[in-house]
Formats: structure tokens, sequence, C-alpha cells
């Protein structure tokens, strides 16, 4: 007996209002990080990120003020929910369906904190049915999307008739700290934006059908990426061999994860990878044997958008959608985890 798969019948994004060029962005750096003497020497890392422009929640003149806790968690929620509350509707037009469809909703989000969480934030907002079953998941950082998708199909599965909302919003302007002249500051600056997405899982309906999924932590890496708690804030952490790990690495989880389930990189037409940075699709391409600049869409998305956490690789998705048959979808996160799922549209 075959097994039923769950579809994914809609996704949508979103982004913010303010608009944030790079060559704007560089121009300021200088300003902002008066206190480190070689800033001039960083500024090749906005040139070479491959980031056109990006959005955010805040105008570009407040990453020019210091901001505390209270003043990032209030922009957070705000923000977060009225982006979560736009795709959401845009599902729902998109399907045909209403609130009172819904039967589950998973949002995960690592940018912000909320407790309440954003899934019980949005039900509030939206109205959703208040037998509604719920899953917030924070700390999968860029991997939240893929890793997230595989949470809320699973649901979808395990209840064939029913109908799984899954969302997804960085805010990763949100966690730029004024005074912090760190390295790892600045490559921040240069990359994060914010946006947020959403789709429609189920059983029942049209869609590519999502399966089989994977993950892979590797030992001993929780240094590579993450958050540290700072007084005023979050300060991000990420290695800066990251790109040297994954053409080291990851081909042999990737393998791994393909003849566990009788695939081959040659079963898929294309590749949605989530864009961390231009070095790190680099070394994908390498090792998924594609030319430099074969990774198209994930590189427009990132030109466009910049790396917007978790929500990114779903950008990347909607971008290729009705474009190929067979998609793997990738990302890299902290803990350090790949994430892999699989789509056929066929």
């Amino acid at each position: 007996m075959s097994m039923i798969l769950p579809r994914l019948l809609t996704l949508k994004t979103a982004v913010p209002p303010h608009v944030l060029m790079q060559a704007e962005v560089r121009e300021r750096i200088p300003k902002l990080f008066v206190g480190r003497r070689d800033i001039e020497r960083m500024l090749p890392v906005f040139d070479n990120a491959g980031i056109r422009k990006r959005h955010s929640c805040v105008p570009l003149e407040w990453y020019a003020e210091a901001h505390g806790w209270i003043e990032r968690t209030e922009l957070y929620v705000e923000n977060a929910v009225s982006l979560l509350e736009d795709v959401t509707r845009q599902c729902l037009d998109s399907t045909g369906f209403s609130e009172r469809d819904l039967d589950a909703i998973v949002v995960a989000s690592t940018t912000g904190i909320a407790t309440p969480s954003l899934d019980a934030l949005v039900v509030e907002r939206m109205q959703l049915r208040r037998d509604i079953q719920r899953l917030p998941i924070f700390g999968l950082g860029c991997a939240g999307g893929v890793i997230g998708l595989t949470r809320a199909a699973a649901l979808a599965q395990a209840a064939p008739r029913s109908r799984v909302l899954f969302l997804v919003v960085e805010l990763c302007g949100l966690t730029f700290r004024l005074h912090d002249m760190s390295k790892s500051n600045v490559v921040a600056a240069a990359l994060f934006g914010d946006g947020a997405a959403g789709a429609i899982l189920s059983c029942e309906g049209d869609g590519p059908s999502m399966g089989p999924a994977g993950e892979h932590t590797w030992p001993a890496s929780l240094d590579i990426m993450g958050w540290e708690v700072m007084e005023d804030g979050l300060k991000a952490r990420f290695s800066r061999d990251i790109p040297t790990l994954v053409r080291e690495q990851f081909q042999d989880v990737l393998q791994h994860y393909l003849c566990r389930h009788k695939l081959t990189v040659g079963t898929f037409d294309a590749f949605a990878c989530h864009p961390g940075g231009a070095k790190v699709l680099d070394a994908l391409e390498e090792t998924l044997g594609l030319p430099p600049g074969g990774l198209e869409d994930s590189r427009a998305i990132l030109s466009e958008y910049g790396n917007m956490s978790a929500a990114t690789a779903l950008f990347v998705l909607e971008r290729m959608q009705n474009r190929w048959d067979r998609v793997l979808m990738s990302a890299l996160g902290p803990g350090f985890t790949a994430g892999f799922l699989a789509f056929d549209g066929r």
C-alpha cells in the first residue's frame, strides 16, 4: 500500500516596507563602526556579498542609535505578527480556504522572543479556530524554513484530512547592535534582511508532494552558528569556516540522505538551497556538481532580499514554483545541522 504524502497547496511570501540598498548601507558603515580602526578594510564584505538590496521592518536611521531588549522585542512582536497575518491571508486567498479550514499552525522564528508565542498571537489576531493545534519552533535559525516545513508536513501526514498552516518570519535586522565592534556584527550588517513566508499543507488537494526529508547534526559543532545573548540584544555567531565545511563534509551528508531514500543528485531538476552567503553558494555549487552561478534562484533571492535566515529558502522555493518537476530543498543552521526536503511536482 503506497504512503499518502502531504502536498504543498500554496506558498506565499512577504517583506516589511523599508528597503535598504546595499550601496547606501555600505556608505554609512564607517560612521556606525567608528570605533573599529580597520573598518575600511572590511568594506569589501558589502561589495562581495552578492546583495543589491534588502528589506527591513525599521528605517535605515534606526541602526544609527542604540536599542535595548524591550524596544527590540516590541518591534519584533509587532512586525512579526503583521507579516504572518499578511502571508496567511495570501495563502487563504490563493486556496479559497477560510480561517475555519485550518487545523494546525506551525511557526518557526529565531530572531526574537515572544511568550505567548507567535502562533498564539496569530490565532488571536485572525480569530482562527479555538481547537487549532499549535507548534512554535525556536532555535533552528537558517535551517528553520526547511526543517520547520518537514515538521508541518509530518503533522499533515499524521492526519491526512487536515490542513496545516506553516509560517516562518525572521527580523534579522533587529539584532544589529550599534556598539558591537566584532567582525561578526559587521558581516551580519552586510548580509541580513527581514522577511516572512507561509504555506498550507495537506494530503488532500493539488500541489507538489513533499518528502522524503532528512537531517544531519555534526558532532562538536555547537559554536559554528547561533546567538550569544547580550545585555542589549542577540549577537550573531557564525564561523568563517562554514564554506570549507560545506566543501569537505556536505557531500557525505548529502549522499547518506540520498542513498537512504534511493535517490541521486540526478533525480532532481533543480535545487532550492538556502543562500546563507555568496561563498556558501560557491561551495554548494561545487558539491552539487553545478557550474559557477548554477544556483541561479538562490543567488537571485540573495541579491534582492539578503539572508533572511529561515525564511530565505522558502523565498527561493516560491521563485522556482511551476518551473521544475523535482526539487531538493536544503539549508544549514545552528546545531550545526543540515536539513533536506524533496518535492515532486509531476
